[in-house]
């Protein structure tokens, strides 16, 4: 049942927001601020892909909290997202090769759940969930028959081979 005097919102909309906002299919999601904890290891992870992609010579681009533009009613803020297509537009066009989504109390069900499905049928080739407070990280790969997590954390992108070393994450 759809009720229609809910209100739906676009980009346009999005666009003018102030704080941090997701919008998926014109609701609009509030982001809670992220905490010391989260930036850390947002920024560990994204220069440790930045450094393995550079030594493996991959055309890619590793970028953090940057909108990706689904539809015209669908805006995510991936924490991290690795894309290998160019694009020179201030937001994400195009699917990202490789999310990384960095799990907190707050975001656990979104990230877990919604983003996962989301980001499943999009076709996001990887998924990386990252737990800094348990220290867990769970790497899933989008299969024909969606997500399946890997067991170990070697993966390719791009034909670009990527091995995440725990020692060097939770340091």
């Amino acid at each position: 049942m759809k009720v229609e005097h809910l209100p739906h919102y676009t980009y346009e909309d999005y666009a003018k927001w102030q704080g941090d906002w997701e919008l998926i299919e014109g609701i609009p999601y509030a982001m809670a601020s992220p905490t010391r904890l989260h930036q850390r290891f947002v920024f560990r992870l994204q220069r440790l892909i930045v450094q393995i992609l550079e030594e493996k010579q991959c055309p890619c681009e590793v970028l953090s909290e940057v909108d990706w533009v689904i539809s015209e009613d669908t805006v995510l803020r991936p924490d991290i997202s690795v894309l290998c297509d160019g694009g020179n537009e201030d937001y994400i066009r195009e699917t990202p090769v490789l999310i990384v989504e960095v799990v907190s109390k707050t975001s656990k069900k979104h990230d877990e759940r919604t983003k996962f499905e989301i980001y499943q049928e999009l076709g996001v080739p990887y998924y990386i969930l990252l737990y800094p407070e348990e220290k867990i990280l769970k790497v899933y790969r989008n299969t024909s028959e969606g997500y399946i997590p890997l067991e170990n954390l070697r993966f390719s992108i791009k034909e670009c081979p990527i091995e995440l070393k725990e020692e060097e994450i939770w340091r």
